[in-house]
């Protein structure tokens, strides 16, 4: 049967659709038939990658903790160490903590190793850059517990040179009889400036150490030098020392005069009974008589002056603490080097005392007041090559006193000054 001709149209239209329909599917698919097998495995890539690169940052985190951790402990058990000797409480008790708290941080860090908890809440950079700043911090403090131990060695070797010096010189002392040969009967101005030169060596070790421990604690010295005597322009920075040594003799020749530097004396006869003062220090130890006699007039002289002349501000730069000065206020004397060279200081100026009011005449002390004209009669530069290099009628005046003088009777023992040129 022939096709007619509307059937041909209504095939050719249905073929023609038929086509359309099949590209729209072909043009739909094939972008996504190319994309699925490539996007999946590309991602799981960067995610492995990735997790590895966290898990290796997260271990050199740990690693580094623990070293910081074990680094600290180290500072710790070595502050330990240096607070046994000389033994301090306060530090001994800190340091003993740290070292429990650095030994509770190596335990968490083991147990979190073992539970396989490697990832801490900070992430693992800000980690590493706390633990490297815990080690060097760990470091700093190793290494100034080291320098703190040798400076005590130094200090000791020091402190027994300066033992065996003294102990020289007073066998050489004792061996002329100079001191040992002074009788009640005759004592006179001599005896007195003697034992005067023998307290000012004292004085002047003191000063020394008490520099020293001032520059171990950081102190301004300028403005601790300021402090004592205003606007002084010295000659030389190594004189600023005397200001220091006139703050000490200011503090310790208080209340020189009066009997017992103001303690109470019952005795009538007065010159006897200080001059058997006199006698039985002259060769004992001070530590040993004090401790021995913490009720005495001396033992009671020993303490008020330590507590009158160090500072507990001054005390506390120097040892962290106040435990010497609690000991000290106790009736305790303590070992410790810087006690024993006040204590030597303080026998000196007690033998001083005594043998003044030993005398039948009466004893004075006097300062030079600030920019007083400088004698020869009343007064002795401690800087002789400013008197030696002042021109002829060159006037020189008084910066200030560094050791008092003294009238004994008619007689005068020259005073101890800080001279500058009057312009």
């Amino acid at each position: 049967m022939e096709e007619q001709p509307s059937d041909r149209r209504k095939s050719r239209i249905a073929q023609t659709l038929s086509t359309l329909i099949s590209c729209s599917r072909i043009r739909s698919k094939k972008p996504q038939e190319s994309l699925q097998p490539c996007e999946p495995h590309r991602s799981d890539e960067e995610d492995a990658n990735q997790e590895v690169s966290r898990a290796r940052a997260a271990m050199e985190a740990f690693v580094a903790k623990l070293f910081a951790s074990v680094s600290a402990a180290k500072a710790a058990y070595a502050e330990l160490q240096s607070a046994q000797i000389p033994y301090n409480r306060d530090a001994i008790r800190s340091a003993d903590r740290a070292v429990v708290d650095q030994l509770k941080a190596l335990a968490d860090l083991r147990q979190r190793f073992a539970n396989q908890q490697i990832d801490s809440p900070p992430p693992p950079h800000v980690t590493l850059a706390l633990a490297e700043i815990q080690e060097h911090q760990s470091l700093v403090k190793t290494y100034e517990v080291t320098m703190r131990q040798m400076q005590a060695e130094i200090d000791a070797k020091e402190a027994r040179i300066t033992s065996l010096q003294n102990h020289l010189r007073k066998t050489n002392l004792n061996s002329s009889g100079s001191i040992d040969g002074i009788r009640f009967s005759d004592v006179s101005h001599t005896d007195f400036a003697l034992v005067l030169h023998h307290l000012l060596k004292s004085v002047r070790g003191f000063v020394n150490l008490l520099i020293r421990e001032m520059e171990s604690a950081n102190w301004d010295i300028d403005a601790a030098v300021d402090a004592i005597h205003r606007d002084v322009v010295f000659e030389n920075s190594d004189h600023k020392s005397f200001a220091i040594e006139s703050f000490v003799c200011r503090e310790i020749f208080s209340g020189f005069t009066s009997p017992g530097f103001g303690g109470e004396i019952h005795e009538h006869d007065r010159r006897s009974f200080f001059f058997d003062q006199f006698r039985v220090l002259r060769s004992a130890s001070a530590i040993n008589f004090a401790k021995q006699s913490p009720n005495s007039l001396f033992g009671e002289f020993l303490k008020s002056k330590y507590l009158q002349v160090v500072h507990p501000r001054m005390e506390t730069s120097f040892t962290g603490n106040l435990y010497q000065r609690e000991m000290v206020e106790s009736g305790e004397f303590p070992e410790t080097e810087f006690f024993k060279a006040f204590a030597e200081m303080g026998r000196r100026l007690w033998l001083l005392h005594s043998l003044a009011l030993s005398f039948d005449c009466h004893v004075s002390v006097f300062q030079v007041s600030r920019n007083s004209k400088f004698s020869q009669v009343y007064m002795e530069s401690v800087t002789e090559e400013l008197v030696s290099a002042a021109a002829d009628g060159e006037a020189l005046r008084v910066t200030f006193t560094v050791v008092p003088g003294f009238k004994v009777g008619e007689t005068v023992v020259q005073s101890r000054v800080y001279l500058s040129r009057l312009n």
